[in-house]
This record gives structure tokens, C-alpha cells and sequence, in this order.
């Protein structure tokens, strides 16, 4: 790199999507431009590949037939289910926009899901389509040690990163400081939260960021620092903790229950 040259910001990713559902969500939201469409040769018939065409034909975008083992070389998952599709890099939403509460009646008030640190691809897009599930408005998700939307995330949220707009910011601590100011709620989601989950979230139904760890380490000092409140998910079995996108969904429901 010469001198004085900068490293270009990591952005949402998001590129190459791999799954039937995740390709034809993608077609559907019609949310950013599609490069082309790969279906594998003889894959027998199933509605949601008959949608798949159709949307495509609909969007004028390029629909190829190649082999299974061409599709399966240019795959990234271990199972692509005859689909993938190439994009352009889905759009980074505002984090102030994602904050601000709607004009009256224009919309629900902010539920956000912030990401602090889950690096595990499987994760993210579980998270993610729990989030778009429960009727969560938005994401948070860190630029630097953090996954982004990579095709493993995208086939495992099934569409959902088509659904839910992603901010992405440079510091967890200081994007949860600034939803702070602008009105909303931070809870945080811990093995060792002074209140459970279920007594009681008397915010759930303001505008209000949940977040959530990192796998083992889980809240990070200043993330955790920044929160309101504390949660945790009551534990009766022998097992001390809950897989992070498990924890997660839980949360995301039960905070949509209360709204």
C-alpha cells in the first residue's frame, strides 16, 4: 500500500447470496440491483424455484444454467440448494434514522437489535431472522471484529437481510451512547442480569436497542456500560448459558410480546 493510502471501510457485505429462500427474498425486495442469477441444471421441480424465474423474468435479470458442480464450485455454503444469485452490496442504513421515532401513526416506535461482537456467520443470520420475525425496525452491527453479511449469513437468515435495515458503526459503546440521546431504551442481555427478562420489561414497548454479546465472552465492558438495564434469562437446567442466537430470540420475542 503507498503511503498515505487508506484501507476502504468495511462495508455490510452481502454480495453473493446462496439458498432458495434467501435468493427469492432477495428478488422480491427489490432493494438493490441484482447482477445474475445461478440455478443448477435438472434440479427438480418446487414452487419456490418457479418463483425464483418469475421474479427474475420480472426483474429483466440474467437467470444462468450451469451444472451442479459449477454452482457448487462457485458456492461459499456447503448447501447452496441449487440456487445462488450475485448482488450489489446491501445498502448501509443511518444510525440516527434507525433511532428516530416515526411521525405519529407513521410507523412503530425503534426496536433495534445490536450486534456486539458475534463473530460466528450461522449466528448473525439466525439474529437476524429472529429480529425481522419479532418486527424488529433495525440492526446494529460493528465494522471491525464482528461478521458482516457474508453468504453463510445471508442462506441463514433466509431473507431477512432484505427485511431488516443494518447500520453499521465504528464503536458499539459510543452508537449506544448516541441511541441514548436520541430517546431510546439499551438493554442488555446477560448470563448475569439483575432482572429477568420476564419480570417485567417495563420499556419493551419504548423505543428500545436490545443487545446482545458476543459467543463465550458475551457484553463487552463499555457496551454493557451503556445500558439502561441489565437482562437475563432465567436457567433451570444444569447448562449455564444459552447459544447466543437462542438468547437472542428470546429476547427479541419476548420484547415483541410486550409491545
Amino acid at each position: 500500500m503507498s503511503r498515505g493510502a487508506t484501507t476502504p471501510k468495511r462495508g455490510l457485505g452481502g454480495e453473493q447470496v446462496e439458498g432458495r429462500q434467501a435468493v427469492a427474498e432477495l428478488l422480491a425486495a427489490r432493494r438493490r440491483p441484482v447482477v445474475d442469477v445461478w440455478m443448477a441444471q435438472e434440479l427438480d421441480a418446487a414452487p419456490i424455484l418457479t418463483r425464483i424465474e418469475a421474479l427474475a423474468t420480472e426483474g429483466r435479470i440474467p437467470l444462468r444454467r450451469v451444472s451442479r458442480s459449477r454452482l457448487d464450485a462457485e458456492a461459499a455454503t456447503d448447501a447452496p440448494q441449487g440456487v445462488l444469485a450475485h448482488a450489489r452490496p446491501l445498502p448501509e442504513a443511518d444510525l440516527d434514522d434507525l433511532c428516530r421515532p416515526p411521525a405519529a401513526g407513521a410507523g412503530p416506535k425503534p426496536f433495534l437489535l445490536a450486534v456486539d461482537g458475534v463473530t460466528d456467520p450461522h449466528n448473525l443470520g439466525a439474529l437476524l431472522r429472529s429480529a425481522d420475525a419479532a418486527g424488529a425496525t433495525g440492526a446494529i452491527l460493528a465494522r471491525h471484529r464482528a461478521v458482516h453479511v457474508t453468504p453463510t449469513v445471508a442462506k441463514a437468515a433466509a431473507g431477512a437481510i432484505e427485511r431488516v435495515p443494518m447500520a453499521i458503526v465504528a464503536g458499539m459503546p459510543a452508537a449506544l451512547a448516541r441511541a441514548k440521546e436520541l430517546g431510546c431504551w439499551i438493554v442488555g442481555l446477560a448470563g448475569d442480569g439483575q432482572q429477568s427478562l420476564f419480570d417485567g420489561l417495563a420499556v419493551a414497548d419504548e423505543p428500545i436497542v436490545l443487545v446482545v454479546g458476543a459467543e463465550g465472552d458475551g457484553l463487552s465492558r463499555l457496551a454493557r456500560a451503556r445500558c439502561d438495564l441489565v437482562v437475563s434469562i432465567p436457567m433451570r437446567g444444569r447448562l449455564p448459558s444459552l447459544n447466543v442466537s437462542t438468547a437472542g430470540a428470546l429476547a427479541l420475542f419476548e420484547v415483541s410480546r410486550r409491545r
